[in-house]
């Protein structure tokens, strides 16, 4: 890559602090090779403003420049509330059921990405490499094209793309793909998501299919591929031998040195089942009853979005779910379910990990789940804890080594928990070294390295 890399995401971080997650430890080493920019909303909502319109702010963070745009309340709620999380989050999710389609909605959303698109092209130099992040901004490369941006732009998706009749649910289907088009490579979570883009493109817009991942429609020739995302491996390993980690490790094991740990760490979202997991677990208590009075799930559910109804229904279902078992199997000494409504801080969280026989990640649909990838770099290779993960996260694909199961199915699920509560020492370590090999090969970097060498082909 020759000239800089620009990144555009709805939200950015300082890739100077430590905690600014993900995807900031992923670019931050491109973007300070490069002298590069991180482009996207400020957080902040300015009632000051007309809609379509914000305020840009730059600043410099070392060798990188940070731009950001105010929102009005308008423009807020009906991009961001409205169309990215009331229909493109439900729908890609498979949640048709959930979408709302208001006409309003679509105009707010693309009206703030004309906006980022005006605001972003006078900070552009001629041979940046523009890569946008996630569903708010589908559309801003179409945005780019219109006002004359003729530079590389590539578009990574980071949760599920849903096979053609779901996406053909979306009133606005055949703009959403147009859009697109205006890309030079669409990078997607798995190779189950690649399936339902060249289906979907073939039978919906009839796009001609190039072979090697090129598809051509609307006059343009796009790659659209998988490029799975992955963990900064060494980072969250240093982050497992961190005091913060080892303390809760100590603390863990202290307290439940009697207890065989069951552990989920999830946002608070339908995608992500755990009423299911919870009911799965009560399951195992009545199937399996040696383990009443030993297996104890911890699960962690960090509150997100709870203004939505669909967020104040799983809370209310779940602490209904979670109260009815401790009440019906719990004794004065044990408890089978500590459930906690609250972010637990990142530096904490591989000793919790650590602590685990079993690590539950059985989301409904998930892009990729980057915890299940955690779990599995924070065990002792000498004694692993055991991953059972959803069929229908994207890890899954590349994870095969955890025990995979169909969260839908209670029973099924619980007959596997029993078996890795029961797995042989020798079967968790070898599950464990094939996996570790595997999370270490296609890390973060390599998802990086990947994708802009795929984009700077292209």
């Amino acid at each position: 890559m020759s000239g800089r890399l620009v990144v555009v995401s709805n939200r950015l971080a300082d890739p100077r602090k430590p905690a600014a997650g993900g995807l900031a430890v992923a670019l931050g080493e491109t973007l300070n090779r490069t002298g590069g920019m991180w482009f996207g909303w400020s957080g902040t909502i300015a009632d000051t403003h007309t809609p379509g319109e914000g305020e840009l702010r730059v600043q410099q963070a070392g060798p990188v420049t940070l731009a950001t745009v105010d929102l009005c309340q308008e423009d807020h709620d009906s991009y961001y509330l409205g169309y990215s999380n009331g229909v493109l989050w439900p729908v890609f999710h498979y949640r048709l059921d959930l979408a709302r389609f208001d006409a309003g909605d679509i105009v707010g959303y693309r009206r703030v990405n004309q906006l980022f698109a005006r605001k972003l092209l006078p900070l552009l130099k001629p041979d940046d490499t523009i890569w946008i992040h996630d569903y708010h901004l589908i559309p801003l490369a179409a945005e780019l094209r219109a006002l004359g941006c003729t530079q590389k732009i590539g578009f990574f998706l980071h949760i599920p793309l849903p096979p053609q009749l779901i996406l053909a649910a979306i009133p606005q289907h055949e703009w959403l793909m147009r859009c697109l088009f205006s890309y030079d490579v669409v990078g997607l979570q798995s190779e189950a998501d690649a399936l339902h883009f060249s289906r979907y493109a073939e039978a919906e817009i009839h796009a001609e299919s190039l072979g090697e991942h090129r598809f051509r429609a609307f006059g343009r020739t796009i790659v659209c591929r998988a490029f799975p995302i992955g963990i900064d491996v060494d980072e969250f390993a240093a982050l497992t031998h961190g005091k913060e980690a080892q303390d809760m490790y100590q603390r863990m094991t202290e307290e439940y040195a009697r207890r065989r740990l069951l552990m989920g760490i999830d946002r608070l979202d339908y995608s992500k089942g755990i009423p299911h997991r919870v009911r799965a677990f009560r399951e195992l208590l009545k199937q399996y009853p040696e383990n009443r009075n030993s297996a104890t799930l911890i699960q962690i559910a960090s509150p997100t979005r709870e203004s939505v109804d669909a967020y104040a229904d799983i809370r209310t279902e779940l602490e209904g779910l979670c109260g009815a078992i401790n009440g019906d199997y719990g004794e004065l000494d044990w408890m089978p379910i500590r459930y906690i409504h609250r972010t637990v801080a990142r530096k904490r969280v591989p000793g919790l990990c650590r602590a685990s026989a079993v690590g539950l990640v059985t989301p409904l649909r998930d892009g990729m789940n980057l915890v299940a990838k955690e779990y599995v770099v924070a065990q002792d290779p000498a004694d692993p804890g055991v991953l059972v993960l959803s069929r229908f996260a994207g890890a899954a694909e590349q994870l095969k080594e955890a025990l995979l199961v169909n969260p839908y199915d209670t029973q099924g699920t619980a007959d596997v928990l029993q078996r890795a509560l029961r797995m042989p020492l020798e079967e968790r370590q070898q599950r464990h070294r094939a996996l570790l090999q595997r999370i270490r090969e296609h890390d973060v970097h390599w998802w990086r390295r990947t994708f802009l060498d795929a984009l700077s082909n292209a």
